[in-house]
């Protein structure tokens, strides 16, 4: 799972980066421009072999991820439910500093709806990029999404979105540097517990 995660931030790295200088070759918010030093290719040509060479990546590796997620119940069980409750416990601790993660196996609840609204970003560039790609063949996604220009702007806010998710992603792990250690070796995934006088003593 580790592999499939790292191999899936790889290729939404490069996406995001190539998706820029194709974007920057005809834009479609006037005045919103990326710098090329951020960009993934030197003219639109090459962004776009950047662009395909990791869509096939993240659409098979991503598919496998929520297929297995899907079939061993990882996913529904890491991310359902989602109480009201926990939402603004999980915010109150992460504006106070104080994310333990004793237990890097379950997620808090930002965590739960982070990964939620990126699965249904990726999704939604899936179909945006189709559209985009082969706007003849997928006449009827076209439609759907308000013309090619509606996809084009479908495909920008989904990049917004998962790009929102990748900065937040690195932000919350530098608050729980373990998070970094497991994500990278796979371990430990959970903290040795204290004894009572010692957790006694961090209260």
């Amino acid at each position: 799972m580790r592999i499939m995660h790292w191999t899936n931030a790889v290729a939404m790295v490069v996406l995001i980066g190539s998706g820029w200088g194709i974007y920057d070759d005809s834009v479609i918010i006037h005045g919103v421009y990326f710098p090329k030093a951020i960009r993934l290719g030197s003219w639109a040509a090459e962004s776009l072999l950047w662009h395909f060479a990791a869509m096939w990546l993240l659409v098979a590796n991503g598919g496998a991820y929520l297929v297995y997620g899907v079939a061993t119940g990882r996913l529904r069980e890491r991310l359902l439910p989602i109480r009201p409750s926990d939402i603004v416990q999980t915010v109150r601790d992460t504006l106070r500093l104080k994310l333990a993660h004793e237990d890097l196996t379950t997620y808090n609840a930002v965590q739960e709806i982070l990964y939620i609204v990126a699965i249904l970003a990726g999704i939604s560039q899936v179909v945006s990029g189709l559209a985009i790609w082969k706007p003849v063949q997928f006449s009827g996604l076209v439609a759907l999404l308000g013309g090619f220009q509606g996809a084009r702007l479908v495909h920008f806010a989904g990049m917004a979105v998962l790009a929102g998710f990748l900065a937040i992603h690195v932000v919350l792990a530098l608050l729980v540097p373990r998070t970094l250690r497991a994500m990278l070796t796979g371990g430990p995934v959970r903290q040795p517990a204290l004894p009572a006088m010692a957790r006694e003593a961090a209260r």
